[in-house]
């Protein structure tokens, strides 16, 4: 029974020890976890570099999406007052028109009868006023009745209503009321663009028929193009005049354009909870097509904050970390992880809330990417 007692008692010394021993294995590991060494040569080839954290602008947003737009009056439709049938087309969709320019040619019957009802009523007027200016005179000298000099009168002025209505119409239909009273009588008409832009959209074809209710074609001017944005109700009173925005076109392009707050919406939509914003666009930037959707921020306020290079923070795990410069030698650095909290982020900064561990110390801010998997772990930038 002794010799048990005295094998259990030396069994429980060797699980201490071993415990003991697996304890600094840990400890020993963690510390190493901690540090690592990289060569001044690899340092040099990978274009590491150190730094501190600095203070750097972030600003403060407010989210918001809409499309490329113009004004209402930078768009137009174009249409016809009399149907027709098309002859003459020349345009394609993406083509610079100048205002006045010729656009379309219609042709139909009815052209004609208005021009031939014009030259009737313009032959007709001289007759009638003539025959109006002589009862009046008759009628003031009593050498004929009321009765003539009101029919005169009546029919003179009559005539006059058709004559100013008729050339009325005929100046909207483009046709020269002038040479129509030459005898100069044509089938066609021509459209003309009402202002200089680009054409959108071309709805016709020759030989097509047009309405007066369909639309010929439209044309768009992008000279004031700009900023079409929708803002939820719960931001609009952060939204001022003249505020900065930065704005992406995402199906397009990478790049981050400027533009400024010019007009804040006064209504809401009761169907979205949104507040329209009219956006102007920086001058300069690209040509921008009207309708493309885009992705803003707002920049409702701007801070400085102590920041580090995103290039230069290390994620494991949900955790973050830098890695300053422990000790050097003369072939070597020594790094020591440091763990740190994440402020707000900007687009190539990060906010740094503990700088007290980093105070004095030299930061690896270039270079963290070939650092990847010193810890079998990984590191987001």
């Amino acid at each position: 029974m002794k010799n048990l007692y005295i094998l259990l008692f030396s069994l429980v010394l060797v699980a201490c020890g071993n415990s003991e021993k697996s304890l600094e294995t840990t400890v020993e590991t963690e510390t190493v976890s901690n540090e690592l060494d990289i060569t001044k040569q690899q340092f040099k080839g990978e274009n590491m570099a150190f730094g501190t954290f600095t203070e750097h602008p972030f600003s403060e947003t407010v989210k918001a999406n809409g499309l490329i737009d113009v004004p209402p009056h930078n768009k137009s439709s174009v249409t016809t007052f009399i149907g027709g049938y098309i002859t003459k087309t020349p345009l394609l969709i993406g083509d610079k028109v100048k205002k006045g320019q010729m656009l379309v040619t219609l042709e139909n019957p009815e052209f004609v009868e208005i021009q031939q009802n014009y030259l009737e009523i313009a032959e007709q007027l001289n007759y009638l006023k003539s025959e109006f200016t002589r009862q009046k005179t008759l009628y003031n000298e009593n050498i004929t009745s009321q009765k003539n000099f009101l029919k005169a009168e009546s029919n003179y002025k009559s005539s006059l209503a058709q004559y100013n209505g008729l050339r009325k119409k005929l100046q909207m239909l483009n046709i020269n009321p002038t040479s129509v009273e030459q005898g100069n009588i044509t089938s066609t008409i021509n459209l003309y663009a009402p202002i200089t832009g680009y054409v959108t959209k071309v709805n016709i074809s020759n030989g097509a028929f047009v309405s007066p209710s369909d639309i010929v074609m439209e044309i768009v001017d992008t000279d004031h193009i700009h900023l079409e944005l929708s803002v939820f109700e719960k931001d609009i009173l952060k939204i001022k005049k003249d505020q900065d925005i930065l704005f992406t076109i995402p199906e397009a392009s990478d790049s981050i354009y400027k533009a400024e707050v010019h007009l804040v919406g006064t209504t809401i939509d009761e169907n979205t909870r949104r507040v329209k914003i009219h956006g102007h666009i920086e001058e300069g930037q690209t040509q921008f097509i009207v309708g493309m959707f885009t992705e803003a921020d707002i920049i409702i306020n701007n801070t400085n904050r102590i920041a580090l290079p995103k290039e230069a923070i290390i994620s494991v795990e949900d955790n973050f970390y830098v890695l300053i410069l422990k000790n050097e030698t003369e072939t070597k650095f020594h790094l020591e992880k440091i763990k740190i909290e994440k402020g707000i982020e900007a687009e190539s900064f990060v906010e740094v809330l503990n700088t007290d561990v980093l105070k004095d110390k030299q930061i690896l801010i270039k270079g963290t990417y070939m650092l990847l998997n010193v810890d079998g772990g990984g590191h987001d930038h």
